[in-house]
């Protein structure tokens, strides 16, 4: 996660129920936590689509989230920008409940 990521403090992050998360370092944190939950949580990444508009882009997508025997879905936004070594990092990611999965 730590590679993909800009770590910089215009990276924001925004989880389903969490308060917008603003900087690498409240952004790594987040994650951590999650990822270093007791749970395996699985994402099947669905409805994926991409632009890139010079040196930004922006995937939208459905993760389907498996977590024991637990599911839902989650809309989610990535913006990416493009460094002037080439090398894309993520900057913004949202992501919103679907009602109903």
């Amino acid at each position: 996660m730590r590679a993909v990521w800009e770590h910089s403090d215009r990276t924001v992050c925004v989880h389903p129920g969490w308060p917008i998360l603003r900087g690498w370092p409240a952004v790594e944190e987040s994650w951590r936590r999650i990822l270093g939950g007791p749970g395996r949580n699985q994402f099947i990444l669905t409805n994926t689509a991409c632009t890139v508009e010079g040196q930004l882009a922006w995937v939208t997508l459905d993760e389907n989230l498996v977590a024991g025997s637990t599911a839902g879905t989650i809309a989610a936004t990535n913006m990416f920008i493009a460094g002037d070594d080439g090398i894309w990092k993520l900057v913004l990611h949202h992501g919103s409940p679907v009602v109903g999965s």
